[in-house]
């Protein structure tokens, strides 16, 4: 798919052999491989987004192998306009090859964006269900979506890490970035300074590095919400240690009771051993010994229990001085965020304080 300057569109089928000579390039520039670079061959430059490979040229842009069903929008509907002058784009006044570059690179962080800002309120919303501490168990179909929530975010952090080291790797040489600049060589005048009075190699890495702050942003949220999934499997592991401690403490009441009663349960057995004597004979006995053993049995119970607590009872914690106070978020996202987290670390302290 071939556009031009005025972003006239032109489709043409032609052999790998065939377009390499033409565009004298070799076999190897034109390799489809799922990686992501930019590099220059022969006054051409060669960007490879994974399965989008581009080569742009001060003339033209060809997009290869376009019939892909996340380019076809892109390609029929927004980067034909953007290249005309149409769009939003901050280089329209510059050479093509800037508005080639930029409109790729727009591309690809809006497509970054577009997963993160998927994954996010589906992350959210999961750990928000698994950390509340009234639940005795958790849901694992919860934790399968936030398993595979999980793996999402990994494969994005790796692209983003990609990108902007692809990035990085020109913007830490001089000599790359003159070279992304083609209509230096082709046609010198109009390289020789920006109306801005910036040179054209500066406005290249000046462009580099927007895009490059935009993928580390990109990165930072994706760190943000790892660092909360960490921080809620914690809390869920906190939760389920306190569940299981009260039920263990539970049973432990309930055998020290059995135990009570067992005790002086003997009691009884002497009196059905069928053996005779004069105490059988008076009516009250039964009441006194019934009582006896009822109030002996809760006695040595409550005993117990008080045992029990002075044993289990945690020592106080270190005192803390509040010196830490609570802003007032200024994005929505981030507000979302701030509050999960204050819900998460209030809870893992109320539940330690229980444990």
């Amino acid at each position: 798919m071939k556009f031009d300057k005025e972003g006239n569109t032109s489709y043409f089928e032609k052999k790998k052999t065939e377009l390499y000579q033409e565009l004298g390039l070799q076999a190897r520039d034109l390799r489809f491989q799922h990686l992501m670079s930019i590099t220059t061959r022969n006054n051409r430059i060669i960007m490879r987004m994974e399965f989008l490979k581009a080569v742009i040229t001060p003339e033209f842009l060809l997009i290869l192998d376009y019939r892909n069903l996340n380019l076809e929008h892109w390609l029929f509907n927004e980067l034909a306009s953007q290249l005309a002058g149409e769009g939003q784009l901050v280089t329209y006044s510059l050479p093509f090859e800037f508005r080639a570059i930029e409109a790729i690179l727009q591309y690809w962080i809006s497509k970054l964006q577009g997963r993160l800002n998927t994954l996010q309120p589906q992350i959210l919303e999961t750990l928000e269900a698994l950390v509340d501490p009234k639940l005795l168990s958790v849901d694992r179909s919860k934790l399968h979506i936030l398993l595979q929530n999980g793996k999402s975010l990994s494969e994005l952090e790796t692209d983003l890490k990609v990108f902007k080291e692809t990035i990085l790797e020109i913007l830490d040489e001089e000599e790359l970035i003159e070279e992304l600049c083609l209509t230096k060589w082709t046609d010198p005048r109009v390289f020789e300074e920006s109306t801005s009075g910036i040179d054209h190699a500066e406005e290249m890495e000046l462009l580099l590095e927007n895009y490059y702050r935009q993928a580390e942003d990109l990165a930072n949220e994706a760190r943000e919400l790892r660092v909360l999934i960490d921080d809620s499997e914690s809390i869920i592991f906190i939760n389920l240690d306190s569940h299981r401690n009260v039920m263990m403490r539970l049973n432990l009441q309930l055998t020290m009771g059995t135990f009570s009663l067992s005790l002086f349960g003997l009691i009884g057995v002497a009196f059905g051993m069928n053996l005779e004597s004069s105490l059988e004979e008076d009516p009250r006995i039964f009441w006194l010994v019934t009582g006896i053993m009822f109030l002996g049995s809760g006695l040595i119970w409550r005993r117990l229990l008080s045992f029990l607590g002075r044993h289990l009872e945690p020592s106080l914690p270190p005192h803390v001085p509040a010196i830490l106070k609570k802003t007032q978020p200024a994005a929505g996202r981030m507000e979302i965020k701030g509050e999960l987290k204050a819900e998460t670390f209030g809870l893992s302290r109320s539940t330690l304080t229980n444990h």
